[in-house]
């Protein structure tokens, strides 16, 4: 026993069939391979997420390895997993600076639902895991998982695809190739090659066409010189300019070494409520993935269910304390163990502490930010378009039945609102918009249907502890 891990065998190889178990590990140089696979794995989304939330990417990283230790701490090394960037929260971030809202404000909002994902994640470890099955049955968890995706496809219409829209297509199919074609761990980061191959394309055009004439990557079109805004805030327009698609100036002014910008919360209630919807993906997304290494690795994990959601949400209150993005664990981690059949928690301590020493760079976290707006469109359009279609793999695993109108209408109603996005003002001061909308619809439309309909007609049966759960995605 080496600081808590067993070296399993003789460290260097596994037997057919035989698998490295979470308190198990190699040879401490295989460990660090298979810790810095895992940084690669989680990598892309990781920094592509808070680039589209616009929070500062190398703080994300730096606290995602922060929250990795954190939860590894809670679960007491039972459930391995790397808690990355939750792409759960993108729409109602998007929305939250729409209305006007600042970085502030957006972690201000993520630390509260962080608090709420916490307590849930209390009242699972205390009262059981079929307390979340009565709520968030297969019918519900897939319709939300899917307007979160799908709601968020305004966000590739009107802000990153209109930038660049000829190097957002070729970043697509590159993209497209990379996760079909290519095979195993390549396969597994083809968002990531696909984004790097797109960076390399932006500066090639550059070079041979020029400036590009759009809004500038990143700018807030609210605030932006001569900006127009929907009533309800959602939709804004620029004033389009010549610029480079990539600038890297701000790299060569950032110094190697130096902490991150980081930045206290700021609470607004309107913001909160944008961004609460969140909860219901990351406790069918945390669920499905904890049920995925249980099976994988021939252990009980339903005792360690609740410390594992409470640990992503305190792991989400402490990153967003400082300026850093949502946390969820990753299923791309969870694809790297079933490839190697490494299971070992001391893997993910070394992904965290590397990824806290990239944080440390201002100057890789400078080029991370210098992403072309182009390059983000054709990364998004995939993201958003396969979270969305997981939503229906959770429908099609679970047979929900769509011929009963307790499931149909609700679902429908509240995907078209999310997708619109359809905003609702409720005072003055106060609407719900798209995704927010869209889930509470799903939510109340088909309990007080069910309940309605009686239970004769409303509803399937919900049974089993993992039922209606599955990847999010990121």
């Amino acid at each position: 026993m080496v600081a808590g891990w067993t070296k399993h065998g003789d460290g260097r190889r596994l037997a057919p069939g035989e698998v490295v178990k979470p308190d198990e590990r190699l040879t401490w140089p295989r460990m660090v391979g298979f810790g810095a696979q895992h940084v690669i794995a989680m990598f892309g989304a990781t920094f592509v997420f808070p680039i589209v939330m616009g929070l500062d990417p190398n703080v994300a990283v730096m606290m995602s390895g922060v929250a990795t230790i954190l939860f590894l701490l809670i679960v007491q090394g039972k459930i391995p997993s790397y808690l990355g960037t939750s792409a759960s929260f993108v729409g109602g971030v998007i929305a939250i600076r729409a209305a006007g809202g600042d970085s502030g404000t957006v972690t201000g909002a993520i630390l509260v639902v962080g608090a709420v994902l916490a307590l849930v994640g209390l009242a699972i470890h205390f009262l059981g895991v079929q307390i979340i099955n009565r709520v968030f049955p297969p019918v519900v968890t897939g319709a939300v998982v899917m307007l979160i995706g799908f709601g968020l496809a305004y966000v590739v219409a009107d802000v990153y695809w209109p930038q660049d829209h000829w190097l957002a297509l070729a970043t697509m199919v590159v993209t497209f190739l990379f996760i079909v074609v290519f095979r195993g761990f390549l396969g597994r980061i083809g968002i990531l090659l696909g984004l790097i191959v797109g960076f390399v394309l932006s500066w090639g055009a550059d070079l041979v066409f020029g400036p590009v004439t759009s809004v500038l990557p990143g700018q807030n079109l609210r605030d932006a010189a001569g900006a127009t805004c929907s009533p309800e805030g959602v939709y804004c327009v620029a004033t389009a300019f010549p610029h480079d698609r990539v600038d890297l100036s701000a790299v060569a002014d950032a110094p190697w070494f130096g902490l991150p910008s980081f930045h206290g919360p700021d609470f607004k209630i309107s913001a909160i409520v944008l961004v609460l919807p969140a909860v219901i993906a990351l406790i069918a997304e945390n669920v499905g993935h904890v049920k995925a290494v249980g099976e994988m690795t021939g252990t009980e994990v339903d005792p360690y269910l609740g410390r594992a959601i409470a640990g992503d949400g305190i792991a989400t209150v402490v990153t967003s304390a400082v300026g850093g993005s949502p946390t969820t664990t990753y299923a791309e981690n969870i694809g790297v163990m079933a490839a190697t059949r490494v299971y070992s928690t001391a893997a993910y301590y070394i992904a965290a502490v590397i990824a806290i020493l990239f944080g440390l760079c201002p100057k890789f976290g400078a080029l991370i930010a210098a992403t072309p707006g182009g390059v983000l469109g054709g990364i998004t359009v995939i993201l958003y378009g396969m979270i969305g279609l997981l939503g229906a793999k959770i429908w099609i695993e679970n047979r929900v039945d769509f011929a009963n109108p307790v499931n149909m209408v609700p679902i429908g109603a509240g995907i078209i609102l999310a997708i619109g996005p359809v905003g609702h003002m409720i005072t003055g001061e106060f609407s719900l918009e798209g995704i927010a909308l869209g889930t509470i619809v799903v939510l109340v439309g088909y309990h007080v249907l069910r309940a309605l309909a009686g239970r004769g007609r409303g509803g399937e049966e919900v049974s089993g502890g993992e039922v209606g759960f599955e990847r999010v995605g990121r």
